[in-house]
């Protein structure tokens, strides 16, 4: 009888040793700390910007229901995510640049609403999308990209005229105010305040130039409207109008590269109510970006 009660026991020790064993087995098969959600880990490369422009010194992540800031090259937060397929959003605060989401907006020009900001700060996007699955560690590289582009005109004006030019005020239409960096849909077709100012020196002197940036074009028309002025008030102001839409046709890609514009009046008008026109732009060499705008 006592043979037989041990030969229970030891039975049943044997058994429970073997769960215990089997459990230890199966907490070392995890791969991660977190068996059941997947760690994110996202370095940002910025090698693609243009020349002059600076690393920004902050970006956001964005994934699912996660938003954290940065100002490392490598963001790795806490934050666990589910098993499940995430959109991942990264991008850099930017000066009179609203990101909700993946649309970015340019506000409008403070003082004047009819006009958007022709100086937004330098954004960079990037977007993509991930599976997560339990259990796993993601290391994940964000390569940005630059959503902003130096576009600067350059007119040269002719005529007996010429020489008494004032100055040169104008605007410049279908410029993006929108843009989807997810999808690469630009919208919201704005306008944008020219300001230019005369060369004074050096192979263009004579010639004046306005320098802005774009998060893009939009829309089917892209027009210069500008006035003239004099000096002494002579002759009258008048008006000059372009089409650039042809010559900004591609504006949106290439945006490390800046863009010059330039451009001649045939004749500057003479008289009030005459308006003069620009029908041949041609791409120039032209500087690096203005760090000063």
């Amino acid at each position: 009888m006592n043979t037989r009660k041990r030969k229970y026991t030891t039975t049943i020790l044997a058994t429970a040793l073997l769960f215990s064993l089997g459990g230890c087995v199966k907490d070392e098969l995890h791969d991660t700390p977190h068996p059941d959600t997947g760690k994110v880990t996202v370095t940002v490369d910025w090698s693609d910007r243009g020349e002059g422009v600076d690393i920004p010194a902050e970006w956001t992540v964005t994934m699912g229901g996660y938003t954290g800031t940065e100002t490392g090259a490598t963001h790795s937060p806490d934050y666990l995510f589910n098993p499940g397929s995430y959109t991942l959003a990264v991008y850099n605060p930017a000066d009179d640049i609203m990101v909700s989401g993946t649309t970015a907006a340019v506000v409008q020009k403070a003082g004047n609403g009819a006009y958007i900001s022709n100086t937004p700060g330098w954004l960079f996007t990037s977007v993509q999308e991930v599976a997560i699955e339990a259990d796993t560690d993601y290391s994940l590289t964000a390569v940005m990209r630059q959503q902003v582009r130096q576009l600067t005109l350059m007119i040269e004006p002719t005529g007996d005229a010429a020489e008494r030019i004032e100055s040169i005020e104008g605007t410049l239409s279908g410029a993006a105010g929108t843009l989807d960096f997810a999808t690469g849909t630009y919208g919201t077709p704005s306008e944008v305040e020219l300001h230019f100012t005369k060369i004074t020196d050096g192979d263009d002197a004579g010639k004046w130039t306005a320098t802005v940036r774009l998060l893009g074009i939009a829309g089917n028309l892209q027009r210069l409207t500008a006035t003239l002025t004099y000096t002494d008030g002579n002759p009258q102001p008048t008006a000059l109008e372009s089409d650039l839409t042809t010559a900004l046709d591609g504006f949106n890609d290439g945006k490390t590269a800046p863009l010059t514009l330039g451009g001649t009046i045939a004749e500057t008008p003479g008289e009030a109510g005459f308006t003069g026109e620009i029908t041949d732009w041609e791409t120039v060499d032209g500087g690096g970006v203005d760090a000063e705008m």
